[in-house]
């Protein structure tokens, strides 16, 4: 029987520190900082095994995100200009808006659900997810959806 991979988006603090620093090495890799996985593992701190156990498993969200579209629900306070951040933040990372569905507030609390298309010149996702969710008003933020 042959197993289906199944994927998982999960925040920074919930991924554990050797993954991390696998993702450190590949990054070091790449960008020809240093030449071996052999200078990458000892600068990053993991086992040459490590590496190769995982360096297939993880990636960063942003490296595979290009061509592709997200969805995402928050839940926003019902504040004039809120969504218009939202909508700017996702603008200034150069990302397309596909949807948008905004729910009439409840209790001044709005829920939003977003599609985002994801260009080639789109910068780093998460970087654009991570300054949204980090605004005053904006009470949650979840991935649902990653095509």
């Amino acid at each position: 029987m042959i197993e289906k991979s199944k994927y998982f988006v999960v925040k920074q603090k919930a991924v554990p520190e050797v993954l991390l620093k696998v993702v450190e090495a590949k990054r070091l890799l790449e960008s020809s900082k240093v030449m071996t996985v052999q200078e990458a593992t000892e600068q990053v701190g993991i086992s040459r095994s490590s590496f190769y156990k995982y360096k297939d498993d993880i990636f960063p969200f942003h490296d595979n995100s290009k061509g592709k579209s997200i969805t995402f629900v928050l839940q926003m306070d019902d504040e004039p200009g809120l969504l218009s951040m939202v909508l700017q933040t996702i603008a200034e990372y150069k990302g397309n808006v596909l949807t948008i569905h905004q729910t009439i507030p409840i209790n001044g609390v709005a829920s939003l659900t977003l599609t985002v298309d994801l260009l080639p010149t789109t910068r780093d996702v998460s970087s654009m997810i991570e300054q949204i969710e980090s605004q005053p008003g904006i009470h949650y933020l979840k991935i649902l959806a990653k095509e």
